[in-house]
């Protein structure tokens, strides 16, 4: 059986996970990010999903480019 990881990117994973336990609890709390950022995900993920959903125009380009082949 193939070792996918090595003992020590496994133990930089457990100290990764540790830090990323302990620093909440000791860090102040941040103030809250500005209105406008808030929505640069939603943003994304409407041109994301308007680009899932819109039509392809692949074959159309394929039809027009077959005679000049």
């Amino acid at each position: 059986m193939p070792r996918y990881y090595s003992t020590r990117s496994i133990m930089l994973m457990v100290v990764l996970t540790l830090i990323l336990l302990m620093l909440p609890p000791v860090l102040p709390p941040l103030p809250p990010p500005p209105l406008c950022l808030l929505f640069v995900p939603v943003m994304i993920m409407s041109v994301l999903v308007m680009l899932a959903l819109s039509p392809s125009f692949q074959d159309q380009m394929l039809c027009c480019m077959a005679p000049l082949l």
